[in-house]
């Protein structure tokens, strides 16, 4: 018999993933230790193998266009390349509120760790041709080389471009400021033919790509 505990966070993760609990800020405090034991126990790793096997069923299935240059792929950076688990262990895996001069200090030092599955999938999407964009929400004046160090440090390197978010888009949400990016890219002539991020709002909006792939993340919601 599940514990009444861990069968209320695999109902509230449940709801969390399928974008049912909106605009949440804090994990619920009777969720901490499951949390941590689904990040640090090996189910969470287990989910991200299994979503990148999806995806790279679907990369073999993609028969390259005339031009396979234009060919993109995006991904995001935070919790989808590089990993904050350290970080938010420290604020109770996101029991605390979210702390955004905690959270760009601990960026500052660059330690963040490659996510494996998804630096696998990196490295396949470049050795097969694909353009990939890192498209993050830090900020460009901030943060720029301590995340460009960080994740060439990590292994992600070959990437056409890492886009941060700058002073023009202060203001509006991780969607709008993300869907823009993918218009102009659009506009530059790429075709988007997948994009993966651990929240919702890296994947919603305009411009859309032609498949979405979302990871896991019971930890922070970015609206």
């Amino acid at each position: 018999m599940i514990p009444e505990g861990a069968s209320y966070f695999l109902s509230w993760r449940l709801a969390v993933e399928a974008n049912n609990a909106r605009e949440w800020r804090t994990v619920p405090s009777q969720c901490l230790s499951y949390v941590e034991a689904y990040m640090l126990g090996g189910q969470y790793d287990r989910d991200l193998d299994l979503i990148v096997d999806q995806i790279l069923g679907y990369i073999n299935e993609i028969v390259p266009s005339d031009d396979g240059a234009m060919d993109a792929w995006i991904l995001d950076v935070d919790d989808t390349c590089i990993s904050n688990l350290f970080y938010y262990r420290g604020k109770r895996y996101g029991c605390d509120p979210f702390d955004p001069a905690g959270f760009k200090a601990w960026a500052l030092k660059g330690g963040c760790p490659a996510i494996p599955a998804v630096l696998g999938l990196f490295k396949y999407l470049v050795r097969n041709g694909f353009k990939v964009f890192l498209v993050t929400g830090r900020d460009q004046e901030t943060l720029d080389q301590a995340t460009i160090d960080n994740l060439h440090n990590q292994g992600f390197i070959g990437y056409e471009r890492l886009i941060f978010k700058t002073a023009g888009f202060k203001g509006q949400s991780a969607s709008a400021y993300k869907s823009e990016i993918r218009r102009r890219l659009e506009k530059e002539g790429y075709r988007i033919l997948g994009n993966v991020g651990d929240q919702w709002s890296d994947l919603q909006g305009e411009c859309l790509g032609s498949r979405a792939y979302k990871l896991p993340n019971p930890m922070y919601f970015v609206p």
